[in-house]
């Protein structure tokens, strides 16, 4: 069905900034919605933000006019950058990808994520 690849995690001090991304392949043109989760040890899943079919994209409230999430079609690649970041910005980040199989069969992809720290 789906196949997800982030790159683009590191270190980096505070206030710099990160570029994330997420390589889709296989049946791509059955993707509804693209997400980048982050996942900090003690801490649930949570998500970061999302470009839904129809345009729509929104933001975590802890992450708005500071991170970025965009798309190349041609490459069928998402981003995150990732600007003015804090240590609190510090977890694994995953890409997920959710569409339809067919009519009455929905996927759930996820990538195998990509570590953020980010140092004071």
């Amino acid at each position: 069905q789906v196949h997800l690849v982030e790159s683009g995690g590191g270190l980096v001090q505070a206030g710099g900034s990160l570029r994330l991304s997420c390589a889709a392949s296989g049946s791509i043109f059955s993707i509804n919605t693209m997400a980048w989760y982050r996942q900090a040890p003690g801490n649930e899943r949570e998500q970061v933000a999302v470009i839904i079919s129809g345009g729509r994209i929104n933001y975590a409230d802890s992450v708005k006019g500071r991170f970025t999430i965009s798309r190349d079609n041609a490459k069928n690649t998402v981003y995150l950058q990732m600007n003015s970041l804090k240590p609190e910005d510090t977890a694994d980040y995953y890409c997920n990808a959710r569409g339809k199989v067919d009519p009455y069969k929905s996927f759930d992809s996820w990538g195998q994520g990509t570590q953020v720290t980010v140092s004071s």
